[in-house]
């Protein structure tokens, strides 16, 4: 029998997309309690922010793992298993950069929370939101197409915007820091909030792809 006219008309399993649709909420919940860090962190607070966002990347891990046996039980998978693990990885990798971000303000404790922390950090939650309306839309992908299309180029400005101000930090950063330490902590910090925007719009490319094969 001809696989591909099999798979064509064979029911697909839909569990995938409530599991999707959870580990974007983990992305968003982690980007909310990141900008509360970076607005009002300081010494005293770092380590209970830290402790937050890090629960909800150990619940993103348990998504993605939970996205793998699923793959490995399921005949009939929505889109091609790897397109599928691709994507959950890509979205986990998301809320890991937030807590490698956080991590790095709790165990470096700068003296003051680097310039354009809040910015980035707000263009985390937005690519957040963004993610998630694109994968709520991913269960009815023909319908569709055209508003995750949108969504997707939403996240590549998103991205765009994240560099000027990470670009900008780091002009001013070598101009005005004199102390050597602490410009490494700030770099440090920054870079890791720059990742998950870089990771979010990762995640519109991987979309974008299971569009064009799929609709």
């Amino acid at each position: 029998m001809d696989n591909t006219f099999f798979k064509k008309f064979a029911p697909k399993e839909p569990k995938f997309f409530p599991i999707l649709n959870d580990i974007a909420a983990v992305i968003v919940s982690a980007s909310e309690l990141m900008i509360e860090f970076a607005t009002h962190g300081n010494a005293d607070n770092a380590e209970e922010y830290y402790t937050q966002i890090k629960t909800e990347e150990r619940r993103g891990d348990t998504l993605h793992n939970q996205i793998f046996q699923e793959l490995n039980n399921t005949f009939i998978t929505p889109f091609d298993r790897e397109d599928i693990h691709h994507l959950a990885t890509q979205m986990d990798d998301v809320t890991d950069y937030i807590n490698s971000a956080a991590k790095k303000v709790f165990l470096y404790n700068p003296k003051e929370m680097p310039e354009g922390a809040v910015e980035l950090a707000r263009l985390i939650k937005a690519g957040a939101d963004t993610i998630q309306q694109a994968i709520r839309s991913l269960g009815d992908l023909k319908k569709s197409r055209k508003a995750i299309f949108e969504h997707c180029t939403e996240l590549h400005r998103i991205e765009n915007q994240a560099d000027d101000i990470y670009e900008t930090f780091l002009i001013e950063l070598f101009e005005t820091q004199k102390d050597g330490v602490e410009l490494i902590k700030q770099k440090e910090i920054m870079q890791e909030l720059e990742k998950a925007t870089d990771t979010a719009e990762s995640v519109g490319k991987t979309i974008k792809t299971i569009i064009v094969k799929y609709t």
